[in-house]
């Protein structure tokens, strides 16, 4: 008799490895954000993209806050075409990254979603900031599209 996880056969190496590889191409772990951040090697922008008042009660340090509802061309002008955002919300609960990088995308913008978002940070053992921080940006009308 097989186990429930050999229920279902494993993709052959190539597929598997084809994957994977493009798991890496959409995602960016806290750690390898926290790592950046901290050896000053942040060729990103990272946003959370979460309600300014959840910013202000606990973000990632160096993070800018863009609720993901008012990603807009106007919003993205001051980075390149070429530059790559890097979009977490509260936590795996949350599909708030998901839309964001969706909105980014769709704006032809590369981008990368931080799975665990907030709480995958905290899991990890890393700080937050509080309050409010001048960089955010998040504070748009819907009709400023």
């Amino acid at each position: 008799m097989k186990s429930a996880v050999m229920e279902t056969a494993a993709a052959s190496s190539a597929d598997a490895l084809n994957h994977f590889q493009k798991v890496m191409s959409y995602e960016a772990d806290c750690w390898d954000v926290h790592d950046s951040l901290e050896n000053g090697k942040q060729d990103f922008v990272l946003l959370d993209v979460r309600s300014p008042s959840m910013y202000a009660a606990g973000h990632i340090v160096g993070a800018i806050n863009l609720p993901h509802g008012k990603i807009i061309t106007r919003k993205l002008k001051e980075w390149p075409e070429d530059m790559l955002f890097v979009v977490y919300c509260a936590g795996p609960h949350c599909n708030g990254a998901t839309r964001a990088a969706i909105r980014l995308a769709g704006l032809d913008r590369p981008v990368k979603s931080m799975p665990g978002g907030i709480t995958g940070w905290v899991d990890e053992g890393f700080k937050l900031a509080t309050g409010s921080d001048p960089s955010s940006i998040g504070d748009v009308k819907a009709s400023d599209s």
